[in-house]
């Protein structure tokens, strides 16, 4: 069997081709989502961009510590995806549940501003903030999926990644402006990211219907699991936990990068830009390929171009490569595969159980990353950051090995026979 991508169970393909003039028009939820998440990313990524310099050079933690404390924060997201997932299943209200979760993250920036570098209070409010991103993922992917063609949820999330990834290019910049024009004031940082957060929450009120234009039924108790009964659905479950395992996040990245070209501590918010570029002009090509060629493959690829970035760290490359290749192959990294995985695996899920499916899905993925996160923090910290970046590109090539068998993609070759 192989994997259909468009919601085919008949297995003959990997990809359904999209009617003549299907899916040319993105929705306008899909839109409305767009911007709330371009505003809520300027806000977050404003954070994220100063977060390990933050925490690693102004107040002194180890990789190690580093390392627990990123993948605490996206374990407490991990745990809360399913409880949002099913609450949006059950009460067919994925906008509320969504905004519950927007607003949580908007007030954790004021915990950060009252921690005083405490780092205690610090990871409360980052913790809260991760809460607040696992309980509003589930349920927005839902009303993306359910508000589109499935011929073209490949497109459909890709616009919405796109216009995601602009939050994310700007709040970098906005980060960096501000620690120019106040001396590095961190506190500045988050007041304006705080209210940078209450605006998207705003934007979601007014803007997103309440309900998704797919009538839901009224769901049973256990639909979140019940997704495992897929037999395709439990592959592409293990092929993200698989390959999660052996991805070792953005800002061991950027550390990685910033510590190998011996940047200035002042540019370290910048780093991230070029990835979100990145993301941002592959994001609606990916996904409209993914929507024609199957979803499967890019997945996959994606996943190469992070080992390229792993290697790259490597190998004796100079500065100016490092600095556009790196980036570069980060965001065509998340372009082939964040809206993709989503795309590949909601028709498999039942409109009623959609939320609490892709919850499922994204929780077992951000699970895997907490272990990848603590191992390779604590590998860097014993042996080295050289062994450990070795030690995690062999096991991201072994993973894709075993996530080729799990997917069963074809080869393009075989796929014209």
């Amino acid at each position: 069997m192989y994997l259909a991508t468009t919601g085919r169970r008949d297995g003959d393909r990997d990809a359904t081709p999209i009617p003549p003039g299907a899916g040319r028009r993105v929705p306008g939820t899909v839109l409305a989502l767009g911007a709330v998440s371009l505003v809520t990313d300027i806000s977050s990524e404003m954070v994220t961009a100063v977060l390990p310099l933050y925490l690693v050079l102004g107040l002194g933690l180890s990789p190690l510590q580093f390392g627990f404390l990123d993948g605490l924060f996206n374990g407490a997201a991990a745990l809360v995806r399913l409880l949002g997932g099913h609450a949006a299943d059950r009460s067919g209200r994925h906008k509320r549940v969504a905004g519950l979760g927007y607003a949580l993250s908007a007030c954790s920036r004021l915990g950060l501003l009252l921690a005083g570098g405490a780092v205690p209070g610090i990871a409360a409010a980052l913790a809260a903030d991760r809460v607040g991103k696992g309980i509003r993922t589930a349920p927005r992917d839902a009303l993306i999926s359910l508000s589109s063609p499935p011929e073209a949820l490949g497109r459909s999330f890709g616009v919405h990644r796109a216009m995601d990834t602009t939050g994310a290019l700007l709040g970098p910049l906005a980060a960096f402006a501000l620690l120019w024009a106040t001396a590095d004031a961190y506190d500045a940082v988050f007041v304006v990211s705080f209210c940078t957060g209450l605006l998207g929450v705003v934007l979601l009120v007014v803007y997103v219907p309440g309900r998704a234009h797919t009538p839901v039924s009224t769901p049973r108790r256990g639909k979140v699991f019940s997704a495992l009964r897929d037999t395709a659905f439990r592959r592409i479950l293990y092929a993200a936990s698989l390959l999660g395992v052996t991805t070792i996040g953005d800002s061991f990245v950027y550390l990685l990068l910033q510590r190998r070209l011996d940047l200035a501590v002042s540019w370290f918010p910048l780093l991230p830009l070029g990835a979100a570029a990145g993301y941002l002009l592959l994001a609606v090509p990916a996904g409209r390929i993914a929507d024609r060629v199957g979803r499967g493959r890019p997945f996959l690829y994606g996943h190469m171009a992070l080992l390229l970035v792993y290697i790259l760290l490597l190998a004796p490359v100079g500065a100016v490569p490092l600095l556009v290749l790196v980036p570069g192959l980060l965001g065509l990294f998340y372009a082939a595969t964040d809206g993709v995985l989503m795309a590949l695996a909601g028709p498999l899920l039942p409109a009623e159980g959609r939320a609490g499916g892709l919850a499922l899905l994204q929780t077992a993925q951000v699970l895997a990353r907490l272990v990848s996160a603590a191992g390779f923090g604590a590998a860097w910290t014993l042996w080295g950051s050289t062994p450990a970046l070795w030690g995690a590109a062999s096991a991201l090539l072994v993973a894709l090995a075993g996530t080729v068998r799990l997917l069963r993609v074809k080869s393009p070759e075989r796929q014209a026979k």
